[in-house]
């Protein structure tokens, strides 16, 4: 069975923050329901905030970007987790899948979340984080995970937030394992023909 791998997103701006505990647990929930190990690799967006304002002015992405965006688009499957803010995902979050390219989330699978001061802003899932990823027509697991300050520390109701956790890492386990491969696009294997190259060049 081919190794799986999955990228993690997190657009947590402090360090350490909640929006890096939930997607670390998403992704020790989904490695759990899988049916062989994945490699999992977590990116925080914030070591990439410079390059990611850069990319949308100039068009164009710094090295170290360039190698995030190929591990996204190569990934089987993507986890993605935003702080709220004013009701909505953050400006981070928002600008890098600006600058992710166009048909790099068809069909893959994507788990997300989100967390929050409050409960009340859990349903930014649904009508900002949702929709963004569906006019990407990437495939988001049914079950989506908001995690607002009362989930954690010793007063929080810890257990249910691992129910909701486990419920979404195993729709978006189920949607990786029975996903083909991403073909690895391998620029030597269709070289064009060199009396092509020669005609272009005479033209």
């Amino acid at each position: 069975m081919t190794e799986r791998n999955l990228v993690v997103i997190s657009a947590g701006l402090s360090q350490p923050s909640s929006t890096r505990l939930l997607a670390d647990q998403l992704a020790a929930a989904t490695g759990r329901a899988l049916a062989q190990s994945p490699n999992i690799e977590v990116v925080e967006l914030r070591d990439h905030a410079k390059e990611v304002a850069n990319n949308l002015v100039t068009g164009f992405p710094g090295a170290e970007l360039r190698k995030v965006l190929d591990r996204v688009a190569a990934a089987d499957g993507l986890i993605a987790v935003t702080p709220i803010f004013q009701a909505s995902y953050s400006g981070l979050f928002k600008s890098f899948f600006d600058v992710v390219e166009t048909d790099s989330l068809v069909g893959k699978p994507v788990l997300i979340g989100a967390t929050g001061g409050s409960s009340r802003h859990s349903l930014a899932l649904e009508h900002a984080m949702r929709p963004m990823f569906s006019y990407l027509r990437a495939v988001v697991v049914p079950t989506a995970v908001y995690a607002a300050s009362e989930d954690w520390g010793s007063a929080g109701d810890g257990a249910a937030l691992a129910d909701r956790v486990d419920r979404a890492a195993g729709e978006f386990a189920a949607l990786v394992d029975h996903r083909p491969a991403p073909a690895r696009a391998d620029a030597f294997e269709e070289p064009v023909p060199f009396e092509q190259l020669l005609s272009q060049n005479r033209n």
